[in-house]
């Protein structure tokens, strides 16, 4: 029996990200999704240059080979990204997820890094079978936190594992085996962040027709907030007659994918012709992208129907051969046009009284900005806070704070402010940069002989408070570079998310400094290292 898969893929940029960092491929031998970070611009480039290398896997190879192919290719993308950013030192930093499936008949290989996620419908049941490289994730497994826990826990982005090109990468490679009636789902963690797997598996359920599903799915998550880019590609197994082409069309990239350069793409030299989502850069393409990126019209689920309109008026039938009796008129009324004056000065006055609200309106929402507290995050709102005959004299600001700044990371008499009144006066559209400046920063600083994240040190109406890295650090053990940073304050950070990326940065060149024979650092501390030997 030959099986292959018939597949479908989108991307969509959600509710609050101004760009989309996801990438995504869906070929008849390949499937992959790729969830970029590092800043909009350094995010779109990892996630599609992971996607790029990946795509010269969409040919048929042996079943024996596909762990292999698949293991080269991730490192031949992680040495990519090593050379892009020794080209341009301003995306140091920058990294992507990658889940990926490589096809040969029934043999599947599967390879993730990161906390994109794979999904397998099978038999009625649905099953993660990717495990998630996260901080919060490797809590659960340790028993510290239960998973409803690691759900809203602050640290539930922080990743363990990515393809970033600075070092050794070390995915999760397997070989499965998948049957005729199988769906696969592989998505961003823009969908699984937010849609419970219940809903999920529902979806799957439903939904027969692969577009349909991904759509629907995309849709659910913008219905939850859309807080991030969302990425889905789910594709079926299906039995293939002897000799028969394998279904599916030209392959699909989406996302970042589809704006990276023809010849690096399945399109240019040494691989297939691919199908980017995003049209042509002309008037009616860029029509065609907002269609394509920006939220769907949304599907209705478990709810009523609308009710159903009411019957049009039936007209009776009159016997043929004989003319339809006339209506009965009402008798004529002198017309009455001692009130005709009344209308016209009525109707007058209110079509006045609309347009200057509308142009007070207008001339409210386009002067003065304010800042307000929404679900944690300062946002900008252009115009006044207040109403005018039941009408909104304020919009959302098109520049919002980036990276967002949290309520919680302001001094408490801003928050208070913000708790109170709830707004903060802002001098102008780029006004919110004044609040950022009064960010309680997250430093390392030294606390004894240890490394610490205190939020707030030394700074005005911040109280100094000490931030659990879970990591233990000596000081001594830290290459003189980073020792001196430490001891000299220079490392601070406006939000606790990259605190905490540093200070594990910081334990992994620890960690490398007690094994020489694999280290490039040249500033180790002199000591013993993990053979026993003594450092010079």
């Amino acid at each position: 029996m030959t099986i292959g898969i018939r597949y479908a893929a989108r991307s969509d940029v959600g509710m609050l990200r101004e760009g989309n960092e996801d990438s995504a491929y869906a070929g008849a031998h390949l499937l992959a999704v790729a969830d970029g970070m590092g800043g909009h611009v350094g995010g779109e480039i990892a996630s599609a240059a992971a996607i790029g290398e990946l795509r010269k896997l969409d040919t048929d190879l042996p079943a024996s080979e596909l762990l292999a192919a698949l293991e080269h290719t991730v490192r031949a993308a992680n040495d990519k990204l090593h050379r892009i950013v020794e080209s341009d030192p301003a995306l140091q930093g920058m990294g992507t997820t990658l889940t990926a499936m490589l096809w040969s008949g029934s043999q599947v290989a599967l390879v993730h890094i990161g906390d994109s996620r794979a999904y397998l419908l099978r038999d009625g049941s649905l099953f993660q079978i990717t495990h998630d490289h996260t901080l919060v994730q490797s809590l659960v497994d340790e028993g510290r936190i239960s998973p409803d826990e690691a759900a809203s826990h602050p640290q539930r982005s922080l990743l363990l594992r990515a393809l970033d090109g600075r070092g050794e990468v070390d995915p999760d490679l397997s070989l499965r085996e998948a049957k005729v009636g199988d769906r696969y789902l592989l998505c961003s963690d823009g969908l699984s962040g937010v849609v419970t797997a219940e809903t999920i598996f529902q979806v799957l359920t439903d939904y027969q027709d692969l577009e349909q599903a991904v759509r629907q799915l995309i849709d659910l998550a913008n219905r939850g907030g859309g807080p991030d880019n969302i990425t889905c590609v789910v594709a079926d197994v299906i039995e293939l007659p002897p000799g028969a082409a394998p279904p599916g069309g030209a392959p699909q990239a989406v996302g970042a994918a589809a704006n990276a350069q023809r010849g690096d793409l399945p399109g240019g030299p040494g691989g297939p012709p691919m199908h980017a989502e995003r049209p042509a850069d002309t008037p009616a393409g860029r029509a065609a992208q907002l269609r394509d990126t920006m939220p769907q019209p949304p599907v209705v689920v478990d709810e009523m129907p609308p009710p159903q309109p009411a019957p049009a008026p039936q007209l009776r039938e009159q016997p043929m051969g004989r003319p339809p009796e006339p209506m009965p008129q009402a008798p004529p009324r002198a017309p009455r046009r001692r009130w005709t004056w009344l209308v016209v000065a009525l109707g007058l006055f209110v079509v006045v009284l609309a347009g200057v609200s509308a142009f007070a309106v207008r001339s409210m929402r386009s002067d003065g900005f304010y800042a307000t507290a929404e679900g944690g995050r300062v946002v900008v709102y252009r115009g006044s806070p207040e109403t005018l005959l039941g009408l909104s004299l304020h919009s959302k600001a098109a520049e919002q704070p980036n990276p967002p700044i949290q309520v919680a990371d302001l001094p408490q008499p801003l928050r208070d402010r913000l708790r109170t009144k709830p707004f903060v006066d802002l001098n102008g559209a780029g006004g919110w940069r004044n609040l950022a400046r009064q960010i309680c920063m997250y430093s390392l600083l030294p606390e004894g002989d240890q490394v610490v994240i205190k939020q707030g040190n030394g700074q005005n109406d911040c109280k100094p408070t000490l931030v659990d890295g879970n990591l233990t650090i000596k000081l001594t053990e830290l290459p003189d570079s980073d020792r001196k940073d430490v001891q000299d304050g220079k490392l601070k950070f406006a939000n606790r998310q990259a605190a905490l990326a540093k200070l594990k940065e910081l334990d992994d060149r620890r960690k490398a400094c007690k094994n020489p024979a694999t280290s490039n650092i040249t500033d180790c501390p002199a000591g013993t290292t993990t053979d026993g030997g003594r450092r010079p």
